[in-house]
C-alpha cells in the first residue's frame, strides 16, 4: 500500500515539475525572446479588464490549489490534474520573478500598473 502512495506522489511531483519547466520557458521567451513586459504590453488591455490590478500568473495557481480545500473538487477525478497544474502555476511565478531579479535586478512584482492609481 505504501508502495502505492509513493508511486502515485512520484508521477504527480514529475508532471508537476515538467509542466513547471514548460511555463516557465514560455514566459522566458515572452520576455527575453520577444522583448515583452507585461507592465507596458498588457496594461491597456489586460489592465482595463483587471481594473489596474497585475494579474500573476502564480494568483490562478493559488486559486486551483483552493478548489482542492473544498469536498466537491477534492474527491473529483481532474483533482490531481487540477493540483499540477496549479502547483506549477504558483511554483513557475516565484521562479520566474525570482529569475528576473536576478537577471534584471527587478524582480517586477507589482501588484498594479504603473499609474493605476495617481
Amino acid at each position: 500500500m505504501l508502495n502505492r502512495v509513493c508511486q502515485f506522489c512520484q508521477k504527480r511531483l514529475t508532471a508537476t515539475i515538467l509542466l513547471t519547466i514548460a511555463i516557465e520557458a514560455v514566459t522566458l521567451f515572452f520576455r527575453f525572446g520577444l522583448g515583452l513586459e507585461s507592465t507596458k504590453h498588457t496594461a491597456s488591455t489586460v489592465g482595463q479588464l483587471t481594473m489596474g490590478i497585475r494579474f500573476h500568473h502564480g494568483y490562478a495557481g493559488i486559486m486551483l490549489l483552493m478548489l482542492l480545500l473544498t469536498d466537491r473538487f477534492k474527491r473529483h477525478r481532474a483533482a490531481d490534474a487540477i493540483f499540477v497544474v496549479g502547483m506549477s502555476l504558483f511554483v513557475s511565478d516565484i521562479i520566474h520573478h525570482t529569475l528576473l531579479y536576478l537577471i534584471t535586478g527587478s524582480a517586477d512584482l507589482d501588484l498594479v500598473y504603473p499609474g493605476t492609481f495617481k
